[in-house]
């Protein structure tokens, strides 16, 4: 019997338990007829002897009763409360119906916790009592006949032989099974005699003796430690077991064999929390606190011990003890009664059990059976309700207790700091509770985030995966706590960095990911895939077009999306986004913390960023132009203007970059916000670092860009290198445009877009920065408020800046769509004036009808302004450019030499084209363009750029009054002729050359310049006293000819074109021609006179 061969380790612990007393009626215990001892001698002997208790030391010799005199033996009837040494314990501590009932009495005196409560003496007759109980073969016959019917149920019971205590062992083993009361409660019995000491357990001793003298967890020796307390011996052994498995400093390797047999004990005892001895005493208050009606059996007092663990009123005693049973069933699921007959059938059935190429140890782990069941169920597999239940409760203590993965606790290191040893150690603690499946496992969340999920989740039902994925829809949001939101990136972080744990996800995309992404079954892991790879394969393929095939199945590519737009709330749920740019985080974002911040500093810094972080980066950047949805902060703040102007594409499960194009073109509305507005700006200018960042942009141009601008990443210089080709093809007139159609519709949006803020062109913000800061720094951008300022504070610029401003202005007179302050204020007279018009004659079109009664005030305001810009420089006015592309090359030459290419020429080559316009030199075309201008720039002195520059302060002393109408008619130009002689500036007077056009009648204003003939009748009918003029109409005539008289004195003709111009236009002519016919007539008289007299000399001289 000692041998115990082959009941595994504890179980011939119970091969000898089983040797209990016949039980037959109600009286069956009583009729046990064995005894402490046969006789005086007998007793001692078999309490001190070599032989007793199978080997072990006995306790007569070590205990203080050794000396007593022994009861005597009695053939029948003998009962343990007629002992002496016991009855005054026996009536302290026990009730008097248990009196007869020996284990009873044995029960009642063995579970008190005090080791004074029970004299020394009762002590050593219990210990007795139970070896006899459990070394007395005729207990198997009492096991044969109580459990007569039951081992015939239980087949491996029944072939067990003989006279060996096997049968016993068997029983207990089975116990779980016995449904004959009489049998079942022997067996249970017996088993709680067992466990009381270690010493009775079958085998126990031999195999762990080295291994509890080491560890010093009692003593073999009397004295030194309690009879009655042995049961700390087995928790200091399983505390010795933890220890090892923690690998903490100094644990001592127990023996394989005494290995065994801790957890076959702590197995055996895992039904009923009486047998696990050290817990019974350390918990017996706070089981009556905590569970008194939870009834034993079945492990149900264990788990009710557990959920209670971590509340304040558990004593630490029980709660170390609780922790340290929690951590065997960690090792061995066996040790969870409840468990282990739950998934029983299901861990046969997915055969969980049968991996060869496991060690036994590793199978037996809960992490594994978890595992293995977890993937079950994921694959669509029917695990058992109940069996489901086991696992949810332990799943939820994985996750409180992290030291019941000693894998954790091994990895753990110093300063709080989490290497790569114990994170990897919590990704499989993650996969193993698998809190994505049912939020409740992870108990600190449930709580954190109750209040969350009653307010924005309750339309989920209570434990469903989608819980989860509601929670980080309203992360950042205002129905969001923030212990809820720290619990939720904690937990999202690990889920993050295996796609497996989002349990819909992996539903939806298993096929997928095993078809392109080459991924192993749910509980497979593979050490050479980084985390978030598979994902990030999955991801890849979901945004791929039909063209480029392989692409994912629609449900997996919604779920794909899903967690897209979830996890870039936050860089840390992007597990290779974090890897690869954690150096740069704390390089140029150390100080952006808050939500979404992190990623947009590492786009703003996207030059500086090392290659690898970079990379990915661009990759999410560009995968964001083409679903701006998942920028999902974004699209809360933009939730109003997506409504009322952008939900018909935001609706669509594909965006392809239409949702964001629709922001953009709604930027300025009224339902726009601040955030949403920095928001799309942000994004705009995340778009010209590359052109591949503007998904419409990309798939429209790529083929262009490859063939005519290779090598330019730069969006913005795309842009203008497309722009640039489009542009000379129309110049040109070449019969096929090389930019394809499709290119050429996207590239003016992408042009229109770039002109709303001067930061979206770099160039030239780059070039003017310094400017904006002195000239413009409390002007807002956007809406090209900024481009704006500059072009009005053109002068003072810096002449970097001020020549880029020129080659946009240039731009935009010939394409006026591209001006988007033009565009804007006007955008509703454009409506009613212009829809027939051409996209290039918009301006032109605005000009001829900016003196309608219908005009917008500010429109013509704008208008009025790019008239002032086009005056500047023939270059700036497309259409006098081309009208006179003949006559200014020929007529003002000189001023062309002295010009620079990016620079105004101040309007001197307009100047030089109104002086020919006066000698009627000029081509039709050209003719009429410069009368369209003298008209305009007499009715607004600001369209005359050389008035501008030269006769300023004349104007501000002499027609302050006129300048300032905010209506410009003529005033200024009338206040200057009239004040005329009073003009003191030669520059004003010449250098202008303003007596010159005045002396033109076609330039005159209030004459809308009329033909000679009209003006010379006008003067006629002035001199003739006959016709009677309306005064005001006397008195500008008069004006005009004191003017003409003293523009002829200081603006004399410059050659003889210029004398008989001013002859002929003089209203004198025929004076001045009489005078000079007359001049004439003496001339050729006097030639006359003159050729006789020198005829008559030369005459004479001959003669002589």
């Amino acid at each position: 019997m000692a041998d115990c061969i082959r009941v595994p380790l504890l179980l011939l612990l119970m091969c000898i338990l089983s040797y209990v007393h016949p039980i037959r009626g109600d009286n069956a215990y009583n009729n046990v007829i064995i005894k402490p001892g046969g006789n005086a001698e007998n007793l001692q002997n078999q309490a001190g002897g070599p032989g007793a208790a199978a080997g072990n030391p006995g306790p007569a010799d070590r205990s203080p009763v050794a000396g007593a005199s022994p009861p005597r033996r009695r053939s029948a009837g003998w009962k343990l409360a007629e002992e002496a040494v016991c009855r005054d314990d026996l009536t302290r501590l026990c009730p008097k119906h248990s009196w007869n009932n020996n284990l009873a009495v044995l029960e009642c005196l063995q579970d008190k916790k005090e080791e004074t409560e029970i004299a020394a003496d009762c002590n050593h007759l219990l210990w007795n009592y139970k070896l006899n109980l459990t070394t007395d073969p005729k207990f198997e016959s009492v096991a044969v006949e109580v459990c007569k019917s039951t081992i015939a149920e239980i087949k491996e019971c029944a072939a067990e032989e003989r006279g060996k205590g096997y049968l016993v062992s068997c029983l207990v083993d089975h116990r779980g099974n016995i449904s004959e009361y009489q049998c079942n409660q022997y067996i249970t019995k017996m088993t709680s005699i067992i466990f009381s000491d270690y010493r009775l357990i079958c085998g126990f001793m031999d195999k762990c003796r080295d291994d509890i003298n080491t560890l010093h967890c009692g003593s073999i020796s009397t004295g030194e430690k309690d009879i009655h307390s042995q049961g700390e011996v087995i928790a200091c052994l399983e505390k010795g077991l933890v220890r090892e498995a923690e690998e903490q400093p100094g644990a001592h390797a127990i023996h394989d064999d005494c290995k065994k047999a801790i957890m076959r004990v702590a197995e055996l005892s895992s039904d009923d929390f009486h047998l696990d001895r050290y817990l019974y005493f350390s918990c017996r208050d706070d089981r009556e606190r905590f569970c008194e009606n939870t009834p034993a059996g079945e492990g149900r007092v264990y788990k009710c011990l557990f959920n209670h663990k971590f509340e304040e009123a558990m004593s630490e005693r029980c709660r170390e003890a609780l922790t340290t049973r929690q951590k065997l069933i960690a090792q061995d699921y066996k040790v969870s009664y409840s468990l282990a007959k739950a998934c029983k059938a299901d861990l046969r059935k997915y055969r969980c059990s049968m991996d060869t190429n496991m060690p036994r140890a590793r199978e037996a782990r809960l992490s594994y059976l978890l595992l293995c069941l977890e993937s079950a169920v994921h694959r669509g597999r029917v695990v058992s309700g109940e069996c489901q239940g086991e696992m949810l409760d332990y799943r939820r203590m994985l996750m409180e207790d992290f030291s019941l993965s000693p894998e954790i606790v091994v990895g753990r290191g110093d300063m709080g700091a989490i290497d790569t040893l114990c994170q990897k150690a919590l990704q499989t603690l993650i996969q193993e509770a698998d809190p994505g499946a049912d939020y409740r496992i992870d108990r600190a969340l449930n709580e954190a985030c109750e209040s969350v999920i009653q307010t924005a989740c309750k339309h989920i039902r209570n434990g469903d995966p989608m819980i989860l994925s509601c929670l980080m829809e309203h992360l950042y949001t205002e129905k969001m706590v923030e212990d809820c939101e720290h619990r939720l990136l904690e937990l999202q972080y690990f889920i993050a960095r295996d796609w497996k744990l989002d349990p819909i996800l992996y539903k939806k995309c298993q096929g997928d990911a095993s078809r392109l992404c080459h991924t192993h079954g749910w509980n497979e892991t593979n050490d050479s895939i980084p985390p978030g790879a598979v994902f990030s394969c999955l991801y890849r393929h979901a945004y791929r077009s039909v063209e480029q095939g392989r692409r994912l199945s629609r449900d997996c590519k919604v779920e794909v999306q899903r967690i897209l737009h979830q996890r870039a709330l936050d860089v840390k749920l992007d597990p290779e986004l974090q890897r690869r740019c954690m150096t740069d985080l704390g390089k140029w974002c150390s100080e952006k913390t808050e939500a979404g911040q992190e990623l947009e500093c590492l786009q703003d810094h996207m030059e500086d960023l090392v290659t690898s972080c970079r990379d990915v980066v661009g990759n999410l950047t560009e995968l964001e132009s083409e679903d701006i949805q998942i920028e999902a902060l974004l699209m809360r703040a933009c939730e109003p203007v997506i409504q009322a102007h952008c939900h018909e594409v935001a609706d669509n499960q594909i965006d392809t970059g239409d949702l964001m194009e629709c922001l953009v073109q709604n930027k300025h509305q009224k339902e726009m916000n601040e955030k949403c507005a920095v928001g799309v700006t942000h994004f705009q200018l995340i778009q010209i670092k590359d052109f591949r960042f503007s998904y419409k942009f990309k798939m429209a141009c790529k083929e262009d860009v490859l063939k005519l601008c290779p090598n330019i990443k730069k969006k913005v210089d795309v842009v203008i290198c497309l722009s640039t080709t489009v542009r000379n093809d129309t110049l040109q007139d070449a019969k096929e445009q090389r930019v394809s159609v499709k290119c050429r519709k996207q590239l003016r949006v992408e042009e229109l877009e770039m002109s709303e803020d001067i930061r979206l062109d770099p160039d030239l913000y780059d070039s003017c920065k310094q400017d904006i800061n002195r000239l413009c720094q409390n002007v807002a951008f956007g809406n090209a408020q900024v481009t704006e300022c500059l072009k009005e504070n053109k002068r003072q610029l810096t002449q970097r800046c001020h020549q880029r401003v020129f080659k946009l202005q240039e731009v935009e007179m010939m394409d006026p769509e591209l001006d988007y302050q033009l565009m804007r204020v006007c955008k509703h007279m454009i409506r009613r004036f212009c829809t027939e018009a051409d996209g290039k004659n918009v301006l032109q079109c605005l000009k001829q009808n900016k003196n309608s009664e219908l005009m917008d005030p500010k429109c013509k305001q704008m208008i009025t302004k790019r008239q002032i810009t086009q005056n500047t420089d023939y270059r700036l006015n497309p259409v006098l450019r081309k009208s006179c592309k003949a006559d200014i090359p020929k007529f003002c030459q000189s001023i062309l030499n002295k010009a620079t290419g990016d620079s105004e020429l101040e309007g001197q080559v307009i100047s030089c084209l109104k002086l020919k316009y006066a000698d009627q030199r000029l081509s039709p075309d050209c003719e009429d363009q410069i009368r369209v201008i003298l008209q305009e720039s007499a009715l607004d002195y600001r369209l005359d750029p050389q008035l501008q520059i030269h006769c300023t302060q004349e104007i501000s002393r002499l027609c302050p009054e006129e300048a300032a109408a905010q209506e410009q008619t003529g005033q200024v130009e009338e206040c200057l002729k009239v004040n005329l002689l009073k003009i003191k500036q030669e520059g004003c007077k010449k250098v202008q050359k303003l007596p010159q056009v005045l002396s033109s009648s076609r330039a005159d204003p209030f004459v809308s310049p009329l033909v000679s003939s009209e003006m010379s009748c006008l003067m006629e009918a002035l001199q003739d006293k006959r016709v009677r003029l309306q005064p005001e109409c006397k008195k500008r005539l008069q004006d005009r000819i004191d003017m003409w008289s003293y523009a002829a004195k200081i603006a004399p003709a410059e050659g003889f074109s210029d004398l008989a111009m001013q002859v002929m236009t003089s209203p004198s002519k025929n004076y001045i021609l009489a005078v000079i016919g007359l001049g004439v007539a003496l001339l050729f008289l006097m030639g006359l006179l003159c050729g006789r007299i020198t005829k008559r000399v030369t005459q004479e001289l001959k003669d002589r």
